[in-house]
């Protein structure tokens, strides 16, 4: 009867210990349900799709030329600060598409605009966003969407902003 007893007291041991280990107290309960409810809010929350992030990148290349063709300097550093932004955006949000894998081929001509921005120089301005805009065109061959053509914009895309300075 001794035996019984101590192998009756080892497994009650056994089980409070297992309990305690495994078992959820309230607050244990709580942070999971909150933690769930969080992981659903996450996966229904807003994330641009690809296009509208090309589609943000198109209005600030074109409100970039007008800035620099008007050597307003300031706006043209803000209209590349966007581009570069809308680009980060791609690689943190689309990671999964091909095309995102494309994106750092721009970022030496977004380097050579850069510099022409800084030493406000108009014609080195002019010449790095031709380069620009066909390294554009260039990743959207190298993506399969070689009939997205990009150019030189001929007009500004709003009219009620002033882009000279």
């Amino acid at each position: 009867m001794k035996f019984k007893n101590k192998y009756l007291l080892a497994l009650s041991l056994l089980a409070l210990i297992h309990v305690s280990c495994t078992g959820k107290n309230d607050k244990t309960k709580s942070l999971e349900l909150r933690i769930d409810s969080l992981r659903t809010k996450l996966n229904s929350s807003y994330t641009p799709g690809f296009g509208e992030i090309m589609g943000t990148v198109q209005v600030h290349h074109a409100k970039l030329w007008f800035a620099g063709k008007y050597q307003n300097w300031d706006l043209s550093n803000y209209e590349l600060g966007e581009i570069r932004e809308a680009l980060d955006n791609i690689q943190k949000y689309e990671t999964a598409r091909t095309e995102s894998k494309l994106v750092p081929m721009i970022f030496p001509a977004l380097d050579g605009v850069s510099s022409a921005i800084t030493n406000k120089n108009v014609v080195e301005f002019e010449k790095a966003f031709r380069t620009l805009t066909n390294t554009c065109n260039s990743c959207h061959l190298a993506a399969k969407h070689e009939y997205n053509v990009i150019t030189i914009p001929q007009n500004p895309p709003f009219t009620n902003q002033l882009f000279k300075k």
